[in-house]
């Protein structure tokens, strides 16, 4: 017997719930995530951002979007295995062998990988070289710590403008700096953050920090001429993040632009893996969470079939005998 029946690589949003639905479908599941919590980058970058595209839910904070997934998913009672990284896949005749950086082995008859973008690490802010932890941050995991203090934030994405917003209640001051007069970020959400006390400085660059052990201030020059000092003794650089497949890429999936292929059925190009959320890549692919949990479900039900052959792909409604 395999040591599970489905094993799943990433403990996000998508991850999640197809943990649950692995319960849902009587299938023992164990899930591996290189984090040490679950809820992935939710839990990782923004638990407190307010997310909008998740059915049912107008407006949900990420930490509670995740305690609801972490509660939904204890239904199927699986094994975590956190703070652990996959790192090879072997082939056997009727199931898969996953081994940890740990040195752990685990057998199962498929292997679902919801490892969102993969692994990822921050872009970096040249002029912030050993400020971090000194002031400087790449991620907003708590608004608490930003009260009262003069808070610069450098980007001009979705995170920048988001953590902008949050904090500018908080905050005694925010500053954005972008280095174009345009943005990633969503339209509204950068309506949003003109309309408050929030100064956005365009066409610059944060070029230097000072302080005596913690931050104080920083310079930032525009059209690389004129340059400004700040008080900040805070600074986040949400420039974006690389990401990369990490151990996965040697496994011999198709890739396609750091992405994984799947078929309709969302298995990849190896029997008996099958991927989901926003690793997958497909004609048409929308990279959302609500997108990431129909995927799930439909990867779940088709690896149920992989599996046990006498299984069905569709299992009928989870309200049916209710």
């Amino acid at each position: 017997m395999p040591d599970t029946d489905l094993l799943v690589i990433g403990a996000g949003p998508t991850g999640l719930y197809a943990t649950y639905y692995a319960g849902f479908r009587g299938l023992r599941v164990a899930v591996v995530d290189s984090l040490p919590e679950l809820g992935g980058q939710i839990t990782a970058m923004y638990p407190e951002k307010g997310i909008l595209d998740v059915a049912g839910f107008p407006h949900v904070k990420g930490r509670d979007l995740v305690a609801g997934l972490v509660a939904q998913a204890a239904t199927a009672s699986p094994e975590y295995f956190l703070d652990r990284t996959a790192l090879t896949l072997r082939h056997d005749e009727d199931s898969v062998t996953v081994g940890l950086d740990d040195g752990t082995e685990i057998t199962a008859g498929a292997v679902l990988i919801t490892a969102g973008i993969g692994k990822f690490s921050p872009r970096p802010l040249p002029a912030g070289e050993g400020w971090l932890g000194r002031g400087m941050e790449f991620f907003v995991p708590s608004f608490a710590p930003y009260a009262g203090k003069d808070v610069v934030i450098v980007g001009g994405g979705d995170s920048a403008f988001d953590w902008a917003l949050h904090l500018e209640p908080v905050a005694r001051s925010v500053v954005l700096v972008h280095r174009r007069d345009a943005f990633r970020a969503h339209e509204r959400t950068v309506q949003q953050v003109k309309a408050t006390s929030v100064r956005i400085v365009t066409r610059a660059q944060v070029t230097a920090l000072h302080g005596d052990g913690h931050l104080e201030s920083v310079d930032i020059t525009v059209d690389g001429e004129e340059t400004t000092t700040y008080p900040a003794q805070a600074m986040v650089a949400a420039l974006g993040f690389v990401a990369d497949l990490g151990p996965l890429q040697h496994w011999g999936l198709e890739v396609e632009k750091r992405h994984v292929v799947v078929a309709p059925s969302m298995q990849t190009s190896l029997r008996r893996v099958f991927a989901a959320g926003d690793i997958t890549e497909y004609p048409g692919k929308v990279r959302l969470i609500s997108v990431g949990f129909g995927e799930a479900a439909t990867a779940v039900n088709n690896a149920a079939v992989v599996i046990d052959p006498s299984a069905h792909v569709f299992p009928g409604h989870s309200s049916e005998g209710q």
